[in-house]
């Protein structure tokens, strides 16, 4: 556990040291990667939302694949098509742009709904369908969606059920001036993402994720979480609450982050630490709540105060 721990703790440095940014939006990725999920990161363009996930990637020397999201991207680019070869008859597969193991799904609300959709069964099942036939993906398989903020023209907000697909939804954000001050250096240094060595394989996270399942979580701690989650579906601010899967994503970022802590089993602090970031983007506004200019998380922060925290 103290090795396993020490290369998760280089993983997290070297991916520090190449994208500049917040250490706690790094640490959320690196969640989400143990826990099987994928992440949305919502900002303005710019902010080092590419350099992260190229960053991920290189680090657990894993296959990298980006996916340019335009108006004209069709659920073919993504997912693949058959091609009839006449010289021998057949229909052969040529694989999507989804077919790598860290895939960055760069602006993806700025593709039509019917293609941003055809990324659904690769994020729940872990495999596509092509003309009938299942494709698995390669593992570990994840998914960093990039989105601008909604009010910019040209986007199409993505539907609830594609939010819900995605474990956490972070922001970036600026750098402040001692993080901009650095990525000036290295930018002037040359030291780029096309530099890193990896510190991990992926078999080793692979390894680690199935360590993350083992973590236990007592009868009181899974109550805790569901009362957490059923609170949200009575507030009167919400028309939507969130759903059963929004629990279970939320169960396993616990695990991870417990993990990651070098602990085998969950505390309370686990949860509140993930539960934002796991449940925000499920949560909608009622239009009430929206003309009063309420705030998801403040009211998601209020929530989780209320639930009363197990005392084992």
């Amino acid at each position: 556990m103290a090795k396993m721990k020490e290369k998760l703790e280089a993983f997290k440095s070297q991916m520090m040291e190449y994208f500049v940014g917040k250490e706690s939006v790094a640490e959320d990725v690196l969640i989400c990667l143990l826990a099987g999920g994928h992440v949305l990161l919502e900002d303005v363009p710019g902010v080092g939302k590419t350099t992260l996930a190229r960053t991920l990637a290189k680090s657990m020397e894993c296959d990298f694949g980006r996916i340019q999201f335009t108006p004209d991207t069709l659920p073919g680019d993504v997912i693949g098509t058959t091609v009839y070869r006449p010289n021998t008859g057949e229909f052969l597969y040529r694989e999507g742009a989804v077919m790598h193991q860290i895939v960055l799904a760069d602006e993806i609300n700025r593709t039509s709904p019917k293609t941003q959709s055809s990324l659904l069964e690769a994020m729940a099942e872990g495999q596509v369908t092509v003309d009938g036939k299942p494709y698995a993906l390669p593992e570990p398989f994840m998914v960093i969606a990039t989105q601008n903020p909604v009010e910019f023209l040209g986007t199409y907000p993505l539907p609830e059920a594609q939010m819900d697909r995605f474990m956490m939804r972070l922001s970036l954000g600026y750098p402040d001036g001692e993080e901009e001050r650095r990525l000036a250096k290295n930018f002037l240094e040359g030291k780029t993402v096309a530099e890193i060595q990896g510190v991990c394989t992926a078999e080793e996270v692979l390894a680690w994720k199935k360590e993350v399942e083992k973590v236990r979580l007592s009868d009181g701690l899974i109550k805790y979480v569901q009362e957490m989650v059923g609170l949200t579906r009575s507030e009167k601010n919400f028309v939507l609450g969130a759903s059963p899967r929004a629990m279970l994503a939320l169960i396993r970022a616990s695990q991870a982050k417990a993990f990651l802590l070098g602990r085998d089993f969950v505390k309370p602090d686990d949860v509140k630490a993930v539960a934002v970031n796991v449940l925000h983007h499920r949560l909608s506004l009622t239009p009430e709540a929206k003309i009063r200019k309420e705030d998801v998380d403040r009211i998601l922060k209020e929530l989780i105060l209320k639930t009363k925290v197990p005392m084992e």
